[in-house]
């Protein structure tokens, strides 16, 4: 039964996760808007979706490509370890759940200090982010109402 509803609630847990994810990427570029060489980044967030739907899980994404989303490069960076007994890490330029970070190309040229980040765009990306978060979660409200209705018989 249990296997069931977290079967039906899998989609917008997996949505939700990779939505809060991508949000902190997108805080993380507008906090260090004045920082000299920071490279914007972001998540295609189409790409992990569907990686983690595939894979069956909210923990395991696939990389996505580079040419899902334009002006996005792929950059995988693997961590070795010098001791057997260190902790496997997961590879730089991956999130929590597994999606592939990417950097942001911008399509003006940069500041002088080497600095990516375009205020416009990622407050936009935030806020554009921020509404599908409530919206998921709207969605998922109503799904487990209506599993409630539906366990109540009414």
């Amino acid at each position: 039964m249990i296997g069931k509803i977290d079967e039906a609630l899998r989609f917008q847990q997996t949505a939700l996760s990779l939505r809060a994810e991508r949000q902190q990427v997108l805080a993380s570029n507008i906090a260090n808007a004045d920082t000299p060489n920071y490279k914007a980044r972001d998540v295609d967030f189409n790409s992990a979706l569907n990686s983690a739907m595939a894979k069956g899980s909210v923990t395991t994404t696939a990389a996505s490509s580079a040419s899902a989303v334009p002006g996005l490069n792929a950059v995988a960076n693997a961590l070795s370890r010098t001791s057997p007994t260190h902790l496997a890490g997961k590879p730089a330029g991956v999130t929590a759940s597994g999606a592939q970070l990417l950097y942001r190309q911008t399509a003006v040229q940069g500041n002088i200090d080497g600095n990516t980040v375009d205020m416009d765009v990622e407050r936009n990306q935030f806020a554009d982010n921020a509404l599908r978060y409530e919206a998921s979660v709207t969605f998922a409200s109503g799904q487990i109402r209506s599993l409630l209705s539906a366990i109540q018989g009414q």
